[in-house]
């Protein structure tokens, strides 16, 4: 158990910079480029989304690689299919709503979903590759 809290500490901590790094990057762009632009779903609450699944999914697969089942390849697999489908319940009701111009919101959350989807995905591998 001391390796799992190890590598959770690890990543918590990589996880909060690469989140406030990518949020401040993120609200600057938006606060200069499209600062007449209304959106649907404020960046905070995008990043709040993206960091707590992420932070779930890396426990779960963290914690059963822990426990001795190495073979973490289908329990990625399903919690990034269940990700997915969080994301669309996230935004169903920009999808639902009579919002005019959708399309800026849908890349306002795409391009975080992708940007922490790779965290993840390195994140994992980093850890993989040192056993």
């Amino acid at each position: 158990m001391e390796a799992f809290k190890k590598r959770q500490i690890s990543f918590v901590l990589q996880l909060i910079g690469i989140s406030a790094v990518l949020f401040g990057i993120h609200s600057y762009l938006l606060h200069h480029f499209a600062f007449e632009r209304i959106f649907f779903f404020p960046v905070w609450q995008i990043y709040v989304l993206h960091f707590v699944i992420t932070l779930v999914l890396y426990t779960i697969i963290n914690y059963r690689y822990s426990s001795g089942k190495t073979d973490i390849f289908n329990v990625f697999m399903i919690m990034t299919f269940v990700k997915m489908a969080l994301a669309i319940v996230f935004l169903l009701p920009l999808i639902l709503s009579d919002f005019e111009n959708k399309q800026p919101d849908v890349f306002n959350f795409f391009i975080p979903y992708f940007l922490f989807l790779f965290f993840e995905v390195f994140a994992l591998t980093k850890f993989l590759q040192k056993q």
